[in-house]
């Protein structure tokens, strides 16, 4: 089947007939349809577990077997987490830890300044205040500081402290961590180089000499595998269960907010990180989170949307334009009210985000689209705000379909971030960029990425990048296809149904959630939502449905939709269960449409 699948991505997406014959639909798209096999295997697994076909298609197409579906739909955290002991300096880390904690060692802990880094900062400051231990939080201003640890900052905290962990972090950072002048522990996940900084542990599942088989964990997975490992040494040494730090299970909210954030792949143990997180920040205990959620609107349990688009940007606020130690201090906070006020701070400092974003995103679009196509896609100008870079990437991403570089210079240096496509690694290729001396230093993950130049080497370097990244483009998934796992009318859109897919989920990077198609339905009712959404009722023989198309009017959706009012229309998007005051009801929310023949 997976053999079959990515055949399908390539020659056979071209040579099987388009889904509903949409050759070119609003967006530009060719709709393809599931695989005969995956619908043959759909089938079996919907018979032998009990599933909607519709379902077991699902599943299938996520290379499920039959008698695995019961197990993927509800994965034991206990069965998949690994022995924390398998990743390299791990089991030196936990030790040297634990002793700083038993000998009530000063310990600071330096972390990245987004989701991912906070979340990693707020773990361990949670675990250690469980035990009645502080200690020092230092995240480097973006703009002053740059990404990772720094001469001036490593010095002044290794003259006060006695252990350093740097988490999210630290993995090339060989001068700062060499002038620390105490113990240091890298926790991170980004891509490392042939030699290591002079830590006393490095753990990395990213490192050189890993094996790459948890390479897709994010820092704050790796974080609470460290945690893991010094539970498990406090156990062996003979303390008690109430003696060895909180619970760790209510920390996979963390976890997950971090995974989802950082566009870690959700499949194996990222999948059951996510699922079980979202169990419990649904408990709301975190005041931190609890308050985000408060002050952002967020209703009904939380979902991976939610994490990354609601919660992920307003943590990720004050690393931008703010506070750098904001998000951090937010996660870890235990107190409501002070929770409170972080997480309005944060809500006002994500509205000013939004506002730069939005100038720098419609100078660098303009650009690029001026620009010969090619295997990537940049854009780069004076004054470009460095914390929204990394966004305005990932806007173009989606728009161009190829990894995105985006960056922003002054008369000295450039900052640039870097977001990729499925199949194509981002992080090794900007990291190359380094080790040939064409930017002064990069890197980052497959999916993510950072790199710092002179404004004289802009252009080769992008030049360069493309060549690097373009074998991997061409056997890539391809970007202007929309795969569909198949049609449903509008009566058979109910909340169960909704649910059931659900279930299948988490969904994210690397498992994104299923499309289905409305085919034909009439758009009875149209609705303008602010400056950019759209609300629809549609209608057909077999009932009728709710649906909303967000920032369609950045595109030609909006325009479409519009138009359309009263006649019939294909349309794509995920069918989600929507619970507004008590009333559970079903949406589809629209990503792409095409006239009805």
């Amino acid at each position: 089947l997976a053999h079959a699948r990515t055949c399908g991505h390539h020659g056979g997406m071209l040579d099987s007939p388009a889904f509903l014959n949409v050759e070119a639909s609003v967006t530009g798209r060719r709709w393809v349809g599931p695989e005969p096999e995956q619908v043959r295997l759909g089938a079996a697994i919907a018979q032998a577990a009990g599933l909607p076909e519709l379902v077991g298609r699902i599943l299938a197409g996520r290379g499920v077997a039959p008698e695995e579906a019961a197990a993927y739909l509800a994965p034991a955290l206990r069965d998949l987490l690994p022995d924390p002991s398998r990743l390299r300096d791990m089991d030196r880390a936990a030790a040297r830890f634990l002793a700083a904690v038993r000998r009530g060692e000063r310990i600071a802990v330096f972390a990245d300044y987004d989701v991912d880094g906070g979340a990693s900062a707020a773990l361990l400051i949670t675990w250690l205040r469980a035990l009645g231990r502080e200690a020092t939080l230092y995240v480097p201003d973006r703009i002053e500081e740059g990404y990772g640890p720094n001469l001036p900052a490593m010095q002044a905290l290794g003259a006060t402290h006695d252990l350093i962990v740097c988490v999210d972090c630290g993995t090339l950072s060989h001068a700062p961590v060499a002038a620390a002048g105490c113990d240091v522990l890298v926790l991170d996940h980004h891509l490392g180089a042939e030699t290591l900084p002079p830590a006393f542990a490095v753990v990395n599942p990213n490192r050189q000499d890993e094996d790459g088989g948890l390479g897709h964990l994010c820092a704050a997975a790796v974080v609470f595998l460290m945690l893991v490992a010094v539970n498990r040494l406090m156990r062996a040494e003979g303390e008690t269960e109430g003696e060895t730090g909180p619970d760790l299970l209510g920390l996979l909210d963390l976890v997950a907010l971090a995974t989802v954030a950082d566009v870690a792949p959700l499949t194996g143990l990222n999948r059951a990180l996510v699922r079980q997180g979202l169990a419990v920040m649904a408990r709301g205990a975190r005041p931190g989170i609890a308050a985000l959620a408060a002050v952002a609107g967020m209703t009904g349990p939380p979902s991976p949307y939610g994490l990354g688009f609601v919660l992920g940007p307003r943590v990720n606020a004050g690393g931008r334009v703010g506070a750098a130690d904001l998000g951090a201090r937010l996660l870890a906070s235990a107190d409501p009210h002070e929770a409170a006020a972080l997480a309005e701070r944060l809500d006002r400092l994500n509205g000013e985000r939004r506002e730069i974003e939005a100038a720098v995103r419609a100078a660098a679009e303009a650009q690029a689209a001026a620009r010969p196509a090619g295997p990537i896609v940049w854009a780069a100008g004076e004054g470009w705000h460095p914390g929204v870079v990394g966004i305005v990437a990932a806007r173009l991403k989606e728009a161009f379909g190829r990894p995105a570089v985006v960056i922003g210079l002054d008369r000295r240096e450039g900052k640039g971030s870097g977001r990729s496509v499925p199949g194509v690694d981002l992080g090794a290729g900007i990291a190359r960029l380094a080790r040939e001396g064409l930017i002064l230093r990069g890197g980052g993950h497959r999916m993510a990425a950072g790199l710092t130049l002179a404004p004289e080497q802009v252009a080769p370097a992008m030049a360069r990048l493309g060549e690097i990244l373009a074998p991997q483009q061409a056997a890539a998934p391809i970007g202007r296809a929309l795969r569909l796992e198949g049609v449903l009318g509008p009566g058979a859109a109910t909340p169960e149904l909704a649910e059931r897919i659900a279930a299948a989920g988490p969904y994210g990077a690397g498992s994104p959630a299923p499309r289905l198609a409305v085919a034909g339905a009439r758009i009875t009712g149209v609705r303008r939502i602010g400056e950019s959404h759209l609300a629809l009722a549609l209608a057909d023989g077999s009932g009728r449905l709710e649906a909303v198309a967000f920032r369609a009017f950045e595109g030609p959706l909006g325009p479409f939709l519009l138009a359309k009012g009263g006649a019939g229309a294909h349309l794509a998007g995920r069918l989600e269960r929507d619970e507004w005051q008590g009333r559970v009801r079903v949406k589809l929310h629209v990503e792409d449409a095409a006239p009805a023949a």
